[in-house]
């Protein structure tokens, strides 16, 4: 096939994929997630990529939504396979934007549906076939769905009076009550069906799980650690009477998926005055604590010893928190959590966000007119999207504590949308259209007609002149004043579409709120412009991070606006030709980046307010200064060789432990959170205005490129300059692209000499000579602890039993076709998380040390940011090493230097990765189409999966399972993926 028509076969699948359309962007994505590369246009002879678009009618078509952006949709009339690419409870997927965030989430599971536990709902033990109608039927019910983009009704009042039958609220919140007082320590909210069932013999209202949030008087929902807020935990609504003398209610704690370890009995007791301080550190970690890490971080908090048998009797503590253990091999790796805080009327500050929509004291006091004006016709909240990443079109900012911006996708800009021209058509310019308002009134909602004469928006009248008055726009976020001819009663329809413009409040940047260069900045940066929001925390103005997507790399939006309160004076001066003494070399990189602190007066007032900080830490006795929030590109401070020294955050892994950036030598590591502080507001001005005095370079002059060093190579120049204080350097190059500054490094001050240079000596030397492969071995593996294999053979012959046919809660973490996809057992992932939280913290302490690497061998990988457990494949001569991860079934390349071998400690849990193939489908050579079709289906999914069969083998991650998969997350009907593929492929060989 040539290569053109390949490339319009693959834009065709995804395009099929996405009936409601992709951006630009989101194409150029998909495309690079499907063939591994960009849309080849330049290759076609297109200097850019609508170009080649435009060229390719009979596949493409090209339009621009009212955002302004360039969206792709289909022109292939296939429309029973494109109804089955759109489902309609898909989230964190807005489709007419550019807003994929390409950083990992936190947590390595990303959940986008409910599991429910083993049981099928409404099926029991047998198959469903579905009947000859299924075309017509599920055509009609997803495009339905897909293409429901109109406003929706009241987003105020329960969700249960929208879509679903209708249910008894009083009688579900009875029997909820009940099951929480059987369950008074809490549970998963996807368990809630299966136990419902059991005790009632009644399935539970679907719409009943998505109201619990807003019966607060009942019950307590909760987020977990993990990155997708559909997550949730149930608690029973702690009573005003169980209060403890500091505020505590009744214990919660997320359900631990084994017993909790016998706590030794003893007489000791804790003071009131222990149990309070013990109590404001769990308030501060309100996501857990770690038992282990409470003897460091109550010396440094309080100055004092924790007394030796709080930790050997953990049971003391129970008044005050709750006691999960996830290692149930290790009851010392406990991890602790505070008891619930929460009244019975947050419930709506943490969904709902009520545009605080004025600009001006007037502005404000119309708004408050407005309930009394409006009577019956009352205009609903705006709820904050449940996703965590929405996407987001920034308006303006006078304040970066309330930014004006709008939500982007359905339910929102799409519904504003479809409104608009449903106004549109009411408000035309016939005859029969409605006439002016001839008197309107400060505070009133009215219709106006844009400047363009083409729009209809809806508006609030905020000041009445003699032919003008000035209106806001209350789904656009400005405001304007305008020809009272242009002004119409706004109709009753038009109420029920929330105001879509709305507030939010930047982290980070509360201090610098109306700072001329942050407000400048960030104008720059953002108003606008379609960005991704993280929502660090829901509230009447939610608390977020924005990035910029659009480019290679994501721009936080957030660190950008605190970087421009730099003194681009304090920097460390640089010129080319110019030689710098006293040089200190505090980081080499093992891609032989190295990173230098020049004597500067930046560096020289950064040491004295570090001393002055230190100073004030030990004089301090107070929690206030832990680190509750944190997120990428915080600025905080960490211990680097016993000192304070500043850090920016770069990643998260879960709420404990994160990636850090020592900003100030250039040394990243990996930390729990409780070895963070927040900067004291005393030093905060001054530290945030010195620049990083890290100063990155690279040595000129050398044959091997960076990223290209051999691990000999690092660990000589680290011998050569690390720890010493007097080096010299001289500028050979400045590259602003990459940000970095080519040198010549020397360890005295004979820099005349480039012969005397690092750089001269490393060209010499044979120390960037690649080593040949003596590792392509093919070594038979002795599994050392074989309870690994024992244990997943013991819990798949379980499932299968005699007959087989029986049912496990699973979470498909890779999907190929239905021919090979990964599943991970529901019930160990919170272990693996765990896990994964432990390894990242062991392996980024430990020094690369060379490692006989040997194929078919288990070990420790870097893969990205995270650690995982993995089996090499091969060993290749360029240094670079094959392996399979397995407990998630992905193959990656790494460098030999990011393997680690791997510890006993984390072999303890079985492999969480099972090779699987689908059930009720002949073999076949799948086509991309189809392939692409399988993975929206099933990947990063929780399903249900029915065992029929388990192909045995020597190690565990060579079996494999031949499983039906079906999607219980809709209501109408379960979904038996292997249905839909059958059709699939006969509709495609019928089409072709």
């Amino acid at each position: 096939m040539a290569d053109g028509e390949l490339v319009k076969k693959m834009l065709r699948a995804i395009l099929q994929a996405n009936k409601g359309g992709v951006s630009l962007s989101r194409l150029q994505s998909e495309y690079k997630e499907l063939s591994g590369e960009q849309i080849p246009h330049k290759q076609m002879g297109h200097n850019h990529l609508d170009a080649l678009l435009a060229s390719m009618p009979s596949v493409i078509r090209m339009e621009r939504n009212r955002s302004g952006e360039v969206c792709v949709f289909s022109t292939a009339n296939i429309a029973k396979v494109v109804a089955r690419q759109r489902s309609s409870k898909k989230t964190g997927r807005p489709h007419l934007v550019n807003t994929q965030m390409r950083v990992k989430p936190a947590a390595p599971l990303v959940l986008n549906g409910k599991i429910l536990d083993n049981h099928l709902v409404p099926l029991a033990n047998k198959r469903m076939t579905l009947p000859s109608r299924f075309h017509k039927e599920v055509h009609a019910h997803l495009s339905r769905n897909s293409q429901q983009t109109g406003p929706p009704l009241n987003l105020n009042e329960s969700h249960g009076s929208g879509k679903g039958k209708p249910y008894n609220p009083q009688q579900v919140q009875g029997r909820i009550r009940e099951i929480l007082g059987k369950y008074s320590n809490g549970f998963w909210v996807s368990k809630l069906p299966q136990i419902y069932r059991e005790l009632y013999k009644q399935d539970l209202p679907t719409e009943a799980i998505k109201d619990l949030e807003t019966w607060t008087h009942i019950c307590t929902v909760e987020k977990t650690c993990s990155s997708n807020p559909s997550e949730l935990l149930l608690y029973p609504r702690p009573p005003a009477a169980h209060l403890t003398r500091s505020g505590s209610r009744s214990p919660r704690s997320p359900p631990s998926s084994s017993s909790s370890p016998s706590p030794p009995s003893s007489p000791a007791t804790l003071t009131p005055d222990l149990k309070l301080k013990l109590e404001e550190l769990l308030v501060k970690y309100s996501n857990g604590l770690w038992a282990h890490a409470l003897p460091k971080l109550f010396q440094d908090t309080y100055k004092t010893k924790l007394p030796g048998h709080v930790l050997e009797n953990l049971h003391l503590l129970s008044d005050i928190c709750t006691i999960d253990y996830p290692m149930p091999d290790n009851p010392k790796r406990a991890i602790l959590y505070k008891r619930s805080s929460t009244g019975g009327g947050g419930g709506e500050d943490e969904n709902c966000n009520r545009r605080n929509s004025s600009t001006s004291e007037e502005e404000l006091r119309v708004r408050q007119e407005l309930g009394r004006r409006l009577s019956n016709h009352a205009v609903p909240s705006l709820q904050i999207p449940k996703e965590e990443y929405p996407s987001v079109l920034v308006v303006e900012a006078t304040n970066t504590n309330g930014v004006i911006l709008r939500y982007i996708g359905e339910g929102y800009s799409q519904a504003q949308e479809s409104m608009e021209d449903e106004m549109r058509e009411f408000y035309g310019l016939d005859q029969s259209s409605p006439t002016p308002l001839s008197s309107p009134s400060s505070g009133q909602l009215v219709a106006v007609r844009a400047e363009e004469e083409e729009e209809i928006l809806r508006a609030q009248v905020c000041e009445v002149m003699a032919e003008k008055v000035k209106v806001y726009y209350v789904d656009h976020g400005f405001s304007e004043v305008i020809s009272k001819t242009k002004v119409f009663e706004l109709h009753e329809k038009f109420f029920k579409l929330p105001f879509q413009a709305t507030k939010c409040k930047l982290a980070g940047l509360e201090p610098f709120c109306q700072e001329p260069a942050v407000l400048k900045k960030f104008e720059t940066m953002a108003s606008g412009r379609i960005l991704l929001a993280e929502i660090l925390e829901r509230g009447q103005t939610p608390l977020v991070v924005l990035y910029d997507t659009s480019q290679d790399d994501d721009v936080n939006i957030n660190a950008a606006c605190m970087k421009a309160l730099q003194d681009k004076t304090l920097a460390s001066p640089l010129q080319v030709n110019s030689a710098y003494m006293n040089v200190t070399v505090s980081s080499v990189c093992s891609d032989g980046t190295i990173y230098c602190q020049l004597p500067s007066r930046g560096l020289a007032k950064l040491n004295e307010i570090l001393e002055n900080i230190e100073t004030y830490f030990h004089s301090q006795v107070t929690s206030e200064f832990l680190v509750s929030r944190p997120f990428c590109g915080k600025g905080c401070l960490a211990r680097y060789k016993g000192k304070w020294s500043r850090v920016e955050i770069t990643n998260l892994h879960g709420s404990r432990v994160l990636d850090i950036l020592f900003i100030d030598v250039g040394v990243q590591a990996s930390v729990e959170v409780i070895e963070l502080r927040e900067i004291p507001p005393l030093f905060l001005r001054d530290l945030i205005a010195i620049p990083p005095q890290a100063v990155k370079c690279c040595l000129a002059d050398l044959a091997v490129s960076v990223g290209s060093w051999t691990p000999d190579a690092v660990q000589w120049l680290r011998e050569k300059v690390l720890n010493i204080t007097d080096c010299s350097m001289k500028v050979a190059k400045v590259d602003e692209t990459k940000r970095c500054i080519y040198v010549h490094l020397f360890t005295d001050k004979n820099f005349h000499d480039p012969a005397r240079s690092l750089n001269h000596q490393m060209a010499q030397s044979d120390l960037f000579k690649q080593q040949p492969d003596v590792f392509l071995t093919s070594h038979r593996f002795l599994l050392l602890h074989t309870h690994l294999c024992f244990c997943l053979t013991v819990y798949l012959m379980a499932l299968s039993g005699p007959k087989g046919g029986n049912n496990m809660d699973v979470y498909v973490s890779v999907a190929c076709h239905p021919g090979h996809f990964v599943l991970q057992p529901w019930r160990d992932m919170y272990k693996l998380v765990v896990l994964m939280g432990e390894m990242i913290l062991y392996y980024n302490k430990t020094e690369e040390k060379p490692l006989n690497i040997e194929k078919n061998q288990i070990y420790a990988a870097k893969v990205e940011n995270n650690w995982h457990r993995v089996l090499v494949k091969g060993v290749l001569t360029n240094g670079l090493v094959s392996v399979y991860e397995l407990d998630y079934g992905k193959h990656e390349l790494v460098s030999c230097t990011q393997l680690r071998p791997l510890i006993k400690e984390f072999r303890q849990l079985p492999f969480q990765g099972i090779t699987a193939q689908l059930a009720g489908v002949k073999p076949r050579q799948w086509s991309e189409e189809a392939s692409i079709v399988f993975r929206n289906h099933v990947e990063k999914k929780p399903l249900v999966a029915q065992l029929e069969a388990i192909q045995e083998a020597t190690n565990p991650w060579d079996r494999k399972l031949t499983v039906f998969l079906v999607d219980t997350s809709q209501e109408e009907r379960d979904i038996w993926v292997h249905d839909i593929m059958a059709e699939f492929a006969d509709e495609l060989t019928n089409e072709l």
